[in-house]
């Protein structure tokens, strides 16, 4: 650690990149594009989640939609972290829905039935646990506030993950035809 005289020199340097300090060691450029791509899977995984909210009929209809409006929520706010973290390292964040889509992990997918819809969802969850466990080792400590925030998102994708998987047993799935 420097001298605290060389930390206040320092800080009064460059005052409009905020907190990105000499001491960040990650590739910027590169974070603020990864942040994009995680922004552009959370806000389309809210958006999937919303229509299949929607969209989910049949036997168990109602507890799987409720699930799916939760998951959805909880997807907004992820989106709404890391749209802060990149307004925080100077980027601006994309939320264009022309390029949504390009930018995502995941894809948005309707589904014709509550069964197929657990499972593009739990597809989606299982995009998004291993990106981000990618971007947690990729970043390390070169950008430990960003790390952190995946590692936070994360519990929850697997967490969604979990519930997603326990839903199958209670959705009728495809049935096999002669």
């Amino acid at each position: 650690m420097r001298d605290v005289e060389s930390l206040r020199t320092e800080a009064r340097r460059n005052l409009g990149q905020g907190a990105v300090t000499a001491a960040y060691g990650a590739d910027l450029d590169r974070v603020l594009r990864m942040l994009q791509q995680a922004l552009a899977t959370e806000v389309v995984c809210t958006l999937r989640y919303r229509q299949h909210h929607y969209a989910a009929r049949g036997m168990n209809a109602e507890p799987v939609a409720a699930e799916f409006l939760q998951h959805s929520q909880e997807e907004l706010d992820h989106a709404g972290r890391i749209a802060a973290r990149i307004s925080q390292l100077g980027g601006t964040p994309d939320f264009d829905p022309a390029t949504l889509t390009e930018r995502s992990h995941s894809e948005y997918a309707e589904a014709a039935s509550l069964h197929d819809m657990v499972v593009e969802n739990l597809v989606a969850e299982r995009i998004a646990v291993a990106a981000y466990t990618q971007i947690i080792e990729w970043l390390g400590a070169g950008d430990p506030t960003t790390r952190r925030m995946f590692e936070e998102i994360l519990a929850v994708e697997e967490e969604h993950a979990e519930d997603l998987v326990s839903l199958l047993d209670s959705v009728p799935g495809p049935t096999a035809t002669a």
